[in-house]
């Protein structure tokens, strides 16, 4: 059972935003902290990545375990709505469909890609030492 009134959870998720949102801005942080500069959101490229590295050809997403169906055992995050399971399975599906789709084109680009876990933010030296080894010095 929903612990909001349908009209709460609509304004909940009605607020929620693609981006900007505090996990990508702790990602942005720490990314700008070791040194690295970015453009953010590229419409030209499939998917918008949320940080985009042009010269290198690489590009960073920061996904949201809920809305894009994070399947690791150690998420606590990703969970399945309790409420209207019909269209959130749906939905999330749609989603996690979307999210292969534009990092297999950009690959085919030659774009390389790193997607940061919204639950993988809070561990910051796993997370620096991912960034490095993917960005190089």
């Amino acid at each position: 059972m929903d612990k909001l009134t349908p009209d709460a959870r609509s304004e909940n998720m009605r607020r929620i935003r693609g981006k900007g949102m505090k996990p990508e801005i702790a990602v942005r942080k720490t990314v700008y902290q070791l040194g690295y500069r970015y453009r953010l959101h590229a419409s030209d490229l499939p998917g918008k990545p949320d940080l985009v590295f042009r010269s290198g050809k690489k590009a960073i997403f920061v996904h949201g375990c809920f809305w894009h169906t994070h399947e690791s055992n150690q998420c606590g995050i990703a969970h399945m709505p309790k409420s209207n399971i019909k269209y959130w399975k749906a939905k999330l599906s749609r989603n996690k469909e979307r999210d292969q789709k534009n990092l297999l084109a950009l690959k085919k680009q030659g774009w390389k890609t790193l997607v940061i876990w919204e639950c993988q933010i809070k561990k910051t030296p796993l997370l620096v030492k991912r960034i490095v080894a993917f960005m190089g010095r």
